[in-house]
């Protein structure tokens, strides 16, 4: 058993300790926000914070936060500035990996309340927008950032 405090709950799940924290998200406690890209971290669709850290679910073994502060895309706040933002800049196409790019985003937020342009493309690589919305990505963290 490995417990674990999910979006400011604490939880317990029966997954073996080598589950990805994808499928034990998904799966065992029905968080489908956090979506499966590629399985292998190169994507970004998985992201989560671990200790408000971004991390790639699809990698990490259930075991690896026992006693951690997850927060998926559900953790954030409806009215959180990065949400609003992703909506006033008409982000999404397929809107896959937008949670991802959101948990990405917020932590670079988190650290930077200011980011210029070029910090904002640098931390955001590796995240993929296979609709290529990179463009609309970069404006909604400059709204978020702006608007706060």
């Amino acid at each position: 058993m490995v417990a674990f405090n999910l979006n400011g709950k604490a939880v317990s799940v029966q997954s073996e300790d080598s589950t990805p924290l994808l499928w034990v998200l998904r799966d065992e406690l029905k968080l489908t926000g956090t979506k499966f890209g590629c399985g292998i971290a190169q994507c970004g669709a998985c992201t989560v914070h671990v200790d408000g850290k971004a991390l790639r679910s699809c990698i990490t073994p259930v075991s690896a936060v026992k006693g951690a502060r997850v927060t998926t895309i559900e953790g954030l706040n409806s009215s959180h500035a990065l949400q609003k933002a992703w909506i006033a800049e008409e982000v999404p196409q397929c809107g896959y990996c937008q949670s991802g790019q959101i948990m990405k985003a917020a932590e670079l937020l988190a650290a930077n309340a200011k980011p210029s342009r070029a910090q904002i493309v640098a931390h955001m690589d590796g995240n993929i927008c296979r609709c290529g919305t990179y463009h609309r990505i970069a404006a909604a963290i400059e709204r978020a950032s702006r608007e706060g």
